[in-house]
């Protein structure tokens, strides 16, 4: 029995080394246990000796099944999916998403782990944030439980703006399978194993000096927000029954605002109607806000030659529209349509017809601050946001987290939009319909933010900012081209080792 034991809680160790990964980020924002879960992970590799893909699958398994179960949220509640075949959708997204973490340990047994120590420290984390860029893009991408995140309330924060999510992915997982490495080294190396971490330590506590350093600039004098937060049911969204209820809720609060505020914020989708169909009510809103000089920001699907978009557009004082270009896959169009389209209800969700919007990305405009906007989704692709952010003096999002209920996945979401305010050095404005509506600084703190599944209206002061910061300026790149310069010179010099071990024999 001991025998057959021993290998069942050897795989239900590489599970669990899983599934403590998303304790290190929202909600929880206990950010050891994800240094600790990547330390596992590079550890088991060298300890099991299952195959790679296998503990790599398994790991992966246990870290998305605990860290996207919200998905289980949408195609059940409000998919009206019966409950097994949700729990069976979710398993097969969450399992498929583990194949990647399969190839990334399969990749890393077969190529560096026979380097021992020194593969743990360089080679791992490396070949994690190379993953996790694989992750941002593969089938319209899915970026999401980046280990980077878990940093955003440590000492290592002041790190954001430099080298982006992917260097503070870099720097965490290094944290974990550095510590690991030091039980991997002979006895006679472990000493370097040791000033390794010590380094990368003293590298995380650099970012305490560089969170003194102001990257942008203030400009212009301090402007006021109000988000209205209408916590519509999504039964009662598209319900024709209610549709100029929830048009005279919007203009019947926002009346009261436009004196006091210079921004007024609507979420996504505020409105459940395209928007060439009710011009009249956008037109009486648009003069009351302009009365007082104040604009009015709200998501609205918008039609066009090329299809219905999912949009932005500022009003009043303001101008401009943002069709959203990031979709994301069931909730906004659906993949191989021909097929799906009627199966179950999840396929046939309320506007999941949208088309992308174009490539170019004018800004809004509230007066004469420029906005860069994001709807949803658009907001957690990194390089998406600083493409945009550069030009900008606020950044702006606006979601309907109303899918995913009272799960973790919207605490995730927010905790993603505060690290994009934080990497840009820009303050963000963040209007959902039932939560998190938040205000968010230039180093990603929350300043005003109401509960969830609550109607209210979050207002508060912020301060525009110019400038550039490093991770603006290079993108991305940078820090993808370091790991896999990495990786290429450790199997350079691996494989002139074997040449010379080889000349020996």
């Amino acid at each position: 029995m001991g025998a057959r034991t021993l290998p069942a809680l050897r795989l239900l160790a590489v599970f669990f080394a899983g599934s403590v990964f998303p304790l290190g980020l929202a909600p929880f924002d206990f950010w050891p246990a994800t240094v600790i879960s990547a330390g596992l992970f590079a550890g088991l590799l060298h300890w099991l000796p299952q195959s790679g893909f296998f503990i790599g699958w398994l790991y992966g398994a246990g870290f998305f099944l605990t860290g996207s179960s919200w998905v289980y949220v949408s195609i059940h509640v409000y998919g009206h999916a019966p409950a097994p075949l949700a729990a069976v959708l979710t398993a097969g997204f969450c399992l498929g998403l583990a194949l990647l973490t399969g190839l990334q340990g399969a990749l890393y047994r077969r190529l560096f782990q026979p380097r021992g120590w020194i593969a743990a420290t360089i080679a791992f984390p490396a070949l994690w944030v190379l993953f996790e860029w694989l992750r941002s893009w593969l089938l319209t991408g899915f970026p999401w439980l980046f280990a980077g995140y878990a940093s955003l309330h440590s000492v290592a924060a002041g790190w954001a703006p430099v080298w982006g999510i992917f260097g503070q992915s870099l720097l965490v997982v290094a944290l974990g399978s550095g510590a690991v490495a030091i039980t991997l080294a002979p006895a006679q190396e472990r000493t370097k194993a040791a000033g390794c971490i010590t380094l990368l330590l003293l590298i995380a506590g650099a970012g305490h000096w560089l969170n003194a350093v102001e990257w942008t600039q203030a400009s212009g004098q301090p402007i006021r927000a109000a988000l209205y937060q209408p916590n519509i049911s999504l039964e009662k969204k598209w319900d024709r029954r209610y549709f100029n209820d929830i048009l005279n809720q919007h203009q019947r609060i926002s009346e009261s605002l436009y004196s006091q505020f210079d921004i007024v914020l609507w979420p996504e989708s505020a409105l459940p109607a395209v928007k060439d169909r009710i011009e009249p009510y956008l037109d009486r809103v648009a003069q009351s806000a302009q009365e007082f000089d104040s604009t009015l920001i709200t998501g609205i699907p918008v039609r066009a030659e090329s299809g219905l978009h999912n949009s932005i557009i500022a009003l009043g004082a303001g101008r401009g529209v943002h069709h959203k270009q990031k979709l994301v896959p069931f909730g906004e169009y659906v993949p191989l349509e021909q097929w799906l389209r009627g199966l179950i209800a999840f396929f046939d969700l309320p506007m999941s017809s949208f088309v992308p919007g174009p490539q170019q990305r004018p800004l809004l405009h509230a007066g004469n601050i420029p906005i860069a906007p994001f709807i949803c989704y658009e907001v957690v692709y990194p390089d998406f946001v600083f493409d945009a952010a550069g030009d900008a003096e606020l950044l702006l999002t606006v979601s309907n987290d109303s899918w995913f209920g009272d799960s973790i996945g919207p605490l995730q979401h927010l905790q993603m939009a505060q690290f994009r305010a934080l990497e840009t050095g820009r303050p963000m404005l963040r209007g959902t319909n039932n939560g998190v509506s938040a205000i968010i600084d230039h180093r990603g703190r929350i300043k005003a933010q109401e509960p969830q599944f609550e109607e209210r209206v979050i207002s508060g002061e912020l301060q525009p900012r110019t400038g550039w910061t490093p991770v603006v300026r290079t993108g991305s790149w940078p820090t993808l081209v370091l790991c896999a310069a990495l990786l290429s010179l450790f199997l350079a010099l691996q494989g002139r080792q074997s040449l010379r071990s080889n000349s020996h024999h």
